[in-house]
């Protein structure tokens, strides 16, 4: 070999190693700003368990309910406490049967706030929140519940700054109202100001990645274009492709159990799975599991960067603007998440 070839690949060599060594530092400081640590970086409320206000539309669909499951499970165990449960479907089946859930896992003093008027308005077309409040609280029907937004208020105003996780799977209905909302009795801060203030951060079952048109987002588009481009703190994502591939409930539906958990996935799975299956998949459970415990113990963390939402609902992702927002994908096999998941909504109180 020629020597000015051989010092030339030897300084290239140096070159490369220095790369390397800059790259690799990167990557890890990258990773640890991806990780909650990262995403929660000035906020002293590490060791303490996360304080959660539930935001749900529990129907149609009944992964909520298995969501809820898992809430109150990893609220018995000690990893997290419940503030509040809202409801952002405005039908009037709704804000009873997160009631009845409470109130079978010994909270029904948990506040429930109904979403505002302009929310979407349906459930299923089965009837099973009907089904629930009927054989379990019929009394529930008639109640008037506070708007979800006084809730929010309310609880958030009482509560230490930067300390509040609030966990969405539903629509933005409410998140945006309360973004919207003025100063009153609970807070003289504006809606924005106060959920800077108090909020550590959302995590939302919303979207698709890297591009998506998904239910919770584009049902009331307004809100959500509204929500994600007003959120003052960061948002960690649980995206569609995540609960899409994750199926749970038939261990749930098929125990000898009379509870409303029970009765929710046997009725649901009798009437909706095709061709023999006996799960469903795991959307909103999937969102409470990385709100209360760590992500990265379960999925990968990418990001920072900006979950960007078009007017009819379609969203996609941009990764070269730091919006303060994350998504989780996919690390293990979907029956590892599932077992976990599965586990905590066979639960009982």
């Amino acid at each position: 070999m020629p020597i000015d070839e051989f010092v030339f690949l030897n300084y290239f060599s140096i070159i490369f190693m220095k790369a390397s060594v800059f790259f690799f530092a990167n990557v890890i400081f990258w990773c640890s700003a991806c990780s909650p640590a990262g995403m929660e970086k000035g906020v002293d409320h590490d060791n303490e368990p996360p304080q959660i206000i539930f935001d749900t539309d529990m129907g149609p669909d009944y992964d909520d309910v298995g969501a809820i499951a898992v809430l109150h499970a990893l609220a018995d165990s000690g990893e997290c406490e419940i503030l509040a449960t809202v409801a952002s479907d405005a039908h009037p089946s709704i804000a009873p049967t997160i009631e009845v859930l409470n109130r079978y896992f010994g909270r029904g003093d948990l506040p429930i706030g109904k979403a505002p008027q302009g929310a979407p308005d349906f459930t299923a077309k089965n009837g099973w929140n009907d089904t629930l409040i009927n054989r379990y609280a019929p009394e529930l029907r008639d109640k008037n519940y506070p708007d979800a937004v006084s809730v929010y208020r309310q609880v958030l105003a009482n509560q230490p700054d930067h300390s509040v996780t609030i966990v969405t799977v539903g629509f933005l209905s409410n998140l945006s109202a309360l973004l919207d909302s003025k100063p009153d009795e609970y807070s003289s801060l504006s809606g924005v100001d106060l959920v800077k203030a108090k909020v550590k951060q959302l995590v939302a079952m919303a979207g698709g990645f890297p591009e998506g048109n998904e239910f919770n987002v584009n049902r009331h588009a307004e809100a959500s274009v509204n929500t994600f481009n007003k959120w003052p703190t960061p948002i960690l994502f649980s995206g569609f492709e995540i609960g899409a591939k994750i199926f749970t409930g038939g261990k749930v539906a098929a125990r000898d159990d009379d509870g409303p958990v029970t009765t929710a996935y046997d009725i649901n799975l009798k009437s909706y799975t095709k061709d023999g299956a006996s799960n469903r998949q795991s959307w909103d459970q999937t969102t409470v599991l990385v709100a209360v415990r760590n992500p990265s113990d379960y999925f990968y963390v990418n990001g920072p960067g900006k979950f960007e939402v078009n007017e009819d609902g379609s969203n996609t992702w941009d990764p070269a603007t730091d919006a303060g927002h994350y998504f989780i994908s996919h690390k293990y096999p979907y029956q590892h998440i599932a077992d976990a998941i599965e586990a905590l909504m066979l639960h009982t109180p």
